[in-house]
């Protein structure tokens, strides 16, 4: 692993983080321990319920008011759809 300080890394940030998503183990020193760059897989599935710490039942909810305030807008005329 290559091990880097902060001060080393920042420079030639866009560097190592090209080399951690090409496999390369890459660390950088941070207050006595090593912290590891290494790309993730976001499922867009399970986004919300991770970057939020949505319980299943909290994000059903929140699907379903979304849903009825969009319905709603659309209604009003507030919202203008885009697609296809």
């Amino acid at each position: 692993m290559k091990t880097l300080t902060i001060t080393e890394g920042r420079g030639r940030l866009g560097y190592w983080l090209k080399k951690a998503t090409q496999g390369e183990d890459v660390g950088f020193m941070f207050e006595g321990k090593i912290v590891a760059l290494r790309p993730v897989k976001v499922v867009s599935t399970d986004y919300a319920l991770q970057e939020y710490g949505l319980t299943p039942e909290e994000m059903a909810a929140a699907e379903k008011r979304i849903g009825a305030e969009l319905k709603a807008a659309r209604k009003r005329g507030e919202l203008t759809f885009f697609g296809k």
